[in-house]
């Protein structure tokens, strides 16, 4: 009988190593910036360990995974072996982890919790008792293989034999080889016999073997007489025995008396250079397995989300009772249901999560999806219902076109909530839920906002009381403190020297003049800009005295409270993109001038540090869902009259990464198209780079007939017949609004859709009326929706004809150029978006724009501050009413955010209580403890 042939394990590895290489070189061509990721976790240092280990590493190099070795010393503890494995366990970047045995360490370790603290899907080792319980049901295609039964098996099958039907021996049964090789022979179809120290007949259980496995850690035990002809012999060992010819004076041999075996076998492993170099590949092997059904499974843009089934009632029930009727999904569910790992989501009970930002650097390579926002017609002080046309859109695309959505809206505002509007969260069968808690407080970063706002306020206030009663040496020795005899420049202070021209570091170098300029802000207290707010409406903080204690040594000064959500502080958490760049544009806020017209800054008042710190969980967006079941992110706040009233730059653009380039991301702009809408493209679109797909433009019966002349609309009032009953005259005159408004739309390049959001005070024939007129107008298409009462189904024509418009030729553009003159962009915005003759700056106004301009400030984008019942400045006129004159009062600069904001009319940002406030229908409930009433 000829030799054996020899089965080479560097050969076989090679060939593995090569196709793995061409498997991870695809990956990335697919996936760009992907690479299957390997842990190896080591206690100890042991010599024969760090070689394994070597060679792993440099396999994982030239194969192209990224590798991670992480050592703990043998000091550690099993308590900080396991911390460290939940923290790989739950990294995404990590799709295989080995603990590297046997542990090194001084403390007592059990190995066997060790390894099955692995998760079974990153065990690539396949040592966990779940994977092993797998393969021992036959579970193959569901679990991982021990790395060397996987290896043997590979040279098994180079020989060409058929494993089916043949009689296989394994020697020895330990968890790591011989157990899972006689698991994995067996459910490959062969009739398998473990073989171990106590089996008395040996000798003659290998001699029936057409398959030998050795895994028995003796040296040379099977000698080669006892195998049977024509076998296919598998040695595992790795032993050393004397041999005074080797340099080291040993040499290393299998379990397998290898030279008298060669002569009975058809196929042998060497050793070395047999099993040894496959146990490596098929690490390899596996964790690029382990990184394939990841991608399978965490593929962005690839949902699997379970929409929830609404019972409609008729007639339609109260917002609360409705969505206390629902049962939301766990947050963590829609999470992971959209693509989100567990470590990017942070849990605020079981409906609300905030999701980490480090999800826009994973996902930086993935296309975006389309983009539309939701805006109106000019609307009543009622609401035309844009929050809950958003809802209702996505959850049409979603839950019944099974389209990936995301809804982007804003935070409401406890002003509005206990005050005159009630709830943000949509209403009807469309809706954000739970919509008490979508109303209430959230996840508090109104009150972050508020908290920051205020410390910038006090900041200002201090620095000038304490500059009029302190000598320049005196600030200085408290500004810059000795501490322990030593004295340091604290990093906003070496930038405030920067901005100076002063480039010293050490604080005993500056001269008099140097210590003058640094201590002194010289704030004009006229020139303060920079208001204390408050999160509700009390209109008697409008106009305060601040300053009248005896300790403040006769520093009064007036000032006012605004609404928290019109803050410079929330206007950079809606524009910023990364926690860097909200922490630049907090200390580029101008909060004053100095009394020689410099702009002081928050980075001035040593202020940028703290503000981030309360900002760092505000910057995160908010998870929630609507009453479908579809996603939603709620972050930044409302107000487009007097800020720019449009939901963050970052949850847009991580919903828009989430949906993949086939999905929908719908974000929806405050008030009415000339504000929210202008402000969303001039301003959001200009600093997030995003260019929209559709403008949805919602229009009521309702708000056309008051634009048509109909008498006026009054929250809390019932409506005048009028609006309850068929007046075709006054819809199409009011018309004059809509069509207006639709122009600003296409204005800006993009197709408009209207949704006319039906009542059921409507008539067919009104209803008829405003789709016919919108056409003509020029929208892309005009549809009737009933999505309050129907929820997702009421807006199925709706979301076909964003659909379809999504597929129309988009031209997007900006309506002026940022390098234009303040006054050109105003003028700009004046005539062509609200249709005015020309603007008139009052002197304070014509004041600031010289400041600004003089300041550097004057290429910055414009947000108008002007009210929203009217495309003028005057809320009584209706309609699209031209020939008018543009009163601007003052204007603002908000440098941090980006923008100078003009004040148009009278405008307050501090909103009054009406007689009978929403609040008074709200209360607990006595029994449940929940909240009872109208939002």
């Amino acid at each position: 009988m000829a030799p054996a042939e020899i089965l080479s394990g560097k050969i076989v590895s090679g060939q593995v190593r090569d196709r793995l290489k061409q498997q991870v070189a695809e990956m990335a061509e697919k996936f760009p910036g992907f690479r299957p990721g390997l842990a190896i976790l080591q206690v100890g240092n042991r010599d024969d360990s760090n070689l394994y280990i070597n060679m792993k590493l440099k396999a994982a190099a030239e194969i192209g995974i990224s590798a991670n070795h992480i050592k703990l010393p043998n000091t550690a503890t099993e308590a900080d072996v396991l911390k460290c494995i939940a923290s790989l366990n739950a990294d995404p970047a990590v799709h295989g982890f080995i603990v590297q045995l046997p542990l090194d360490s001084d403390k007592p370790i059990n190995t066997e919790k060790i390894t099955n603290a692995v998760a079974p899907e990153k065990d690539v080792d396949g040592l966990s008792s779940i994977n092993a319980g797998k393969l021992s049901r036959g579970d193959l295609g569901d679990c991982f293989i021990p790395c060397t039964p996987k290896g043997c098996m590979e040279l098994i099958r180079q020989t060409g034999v058929q494993v089916a039907g043949k009689r296989a021996v394994v020697i020895g049964r330990s968890k790591i080889v011989g157990a899972p090789m006689h698991d994995l022979l067996l459910w490959n179809n062969a009739t398998v016999t473990t073989c171990h120290s106590k089996t008395s007949t040996l000798a003659e259980e290998v001699g029936k073997a057409d398959i030998l496995v050795v895994a028995a850690g003796r040296a040379e035990m099977v000698k080669g007489e006892w195998i049977k002809p024509g076998a296919i012999v598998i040695d595992c060992g790795i032993n050393h025995v004397p041999d005074s010819t080797k340099a080291s004076g040993k040499r290393v041999v299998g379990d397998v008396a290898y030279t008298s075996a060669k002569e009975k076998a058809s196929f042998i492993t060497p050793v070395p250079g047999g099993v040894g170099p496959m146990t490596v590949a098929m690490l390899m092997q596996s964790t690029v397995e382990s990184a394939q059904r990841f991608l399978e499974k965490f593929q962005p843009g690839k949902w699997t989300i379970q929409y929830n089934q609404l019972t409609l009632k008729m007639p339609v029930p109260s917002d609360i009772e409705i969505s206390q009727s629902c049962v939301p999904k766990p947050i963590d569910q829609v999470a992971k249901e959209v693509g989100l790992f567990p470590d990017e989501v942070e849990l605020y009970g079981q409906t609300k999560a905030k999701v980490q930002l480090s999800v826009l650097n994973r996902l930086k390579n993935q296309p975006d999806g389309k983009y539309v926002v939701v805006t109106g017609i000019t609307p009543t002080p009622l609401g035309e219902g844009k929050s809950t046309t958003t809802v209702g859109l996505v959850q049409a695309l979603g839950a019944h076109l099974h389209q990936n959505v995301f809804a982007c809206v804003r935070q409401p505002s406890q002003g509005p909530t206990f005050g005159i509007k009630g709830g943000a969260a949509g209403g009807g069968y469309c809706q954000v839920v739970p919509m008490e808690e979508f109303n209430l407080h959230l996840t508090g970063d109104i009150h972050a906002i508020t908290a920051a706002n205020n410390l910038v306020a006090a900041a200002i206030d201090a620095r000038i009381f304490h500059e009029l009663t302190q000598s320049d040496q005196a600030l200085y020795n408290r500004l810059v403190p000795s501490v322990n005899g030593v004295r340091k420049f604290s990093d906003i202070q070496i930038r405030r020297l920067q901005k100076l021209g002063i480039n010293k570091t050490d604080p005993m170098a500056l001269t008099k003049e140097e210590v003058n300029s640094f201590v002194r802000l010289d704030i004009d207290p006229g020139t303060i800009t920079w208001q204390r707010v408050l999160d509700t409406n009390d209109r008697f903080l409008r106009k305060i005295t601040i300053g009248q204690s005896p300790t403040e040594k006769g520093f009064t000064r007036t000032a006012q409270f605004d609404i928290t959500v019109s803050s410079e502080i929330m206007a950079v958490l809606a524009l910023a993109d990364a926690l860097d760049d909200m922490k630049k544009r907090f200390g580029r806020m101008v909060v004053a001038s100095s009394k020689k017209g410099q702009p002081v800054t928050a980075d001035d008042l040593g202020v940028t540090g703290a503000l981030a710190v309360l900002m760092k969980d505000a910057v995160k967006p908010n998870l929630m869902q609507t009453l479908e079941g579809t996603p939603v992110f709620v972050h930044a706040g409302p107000f487009a009259n007097i800020a720019h009233g449009n939901s963050s730059v970052l949850a847009d653009k991580i919903a828009l990464k989430l949906v993949g380039k086939d999905g929908f991301v719908v974000t929806e702009a405050g008030f009415g198209a000339d504000i929210g809408m202008e402000k969303f493209f001039n301003i959001k679109c200009r600093y997030s780079g995003l260019r929209p797909h559709v403008v949805v433009l919602v229009a009521t019966v309702r708000a056309l007939k008051m634009h048509g002349g109909g008498p006026a609309v009054t929250a809390g009032v019932p409506l005048p017949k009028e609006y309850t009953e068929e007046n075709l005259q006054l819809v199409a005159k009011g018309c004059s609004n809509l069509n207006k408004q639709i122009q600003n739309a296409q204005m800006f390049g993009v197709p408009v859709v209207v949704a006319v959001n039906a009542f059921k005070t409507d008539t067919k024939a009104e209803l008829a009326l405003v789709v016919q007129h919108a056409k003509e107008a020029g929208a892309f298409d005009a549809v009737e929706c009933t999505h309050w009462a129907e929820g997702g189904k009421g807006a199925l024509a709706l979301a076909r004809a964003v659909q379809r418009a999504s597929q129309a030729p988009s031209n997007f553009r900006f309506l002026y150029n940022v390098e234009l003159p303040v006054v050109d962009k105003i003028r700009l915005i004046a005539q062509q978006v609200y249709g005015a003759r020309d603007i008139e700056l009052l002197p304070e106004a014509q004041e600031k724009v010289a400041l600004y301009t003089k300041q550097g400030f004057g290429n910055l984008p414009i947000c108008m501050a002007k009210t929203h019942l009217s495309l003028s400045h005057d809320p009584e006129q209706k309609g699209a009413p031209t020939d008018f004159v543009l009163p601007i009062r003052d204007i603002r600069a908000s440098v941090g955010a980006g923008f100078l904001y003009p004040l148009v009319g009278t405008m307050s940002t501090m909103p009054g209580l009406p007689t009978r406030p929403c609040f008074y229908d709200i209360d607990l409930d006595p029994v449940s403890g929940g909240v009872n009433g109208l939002f």
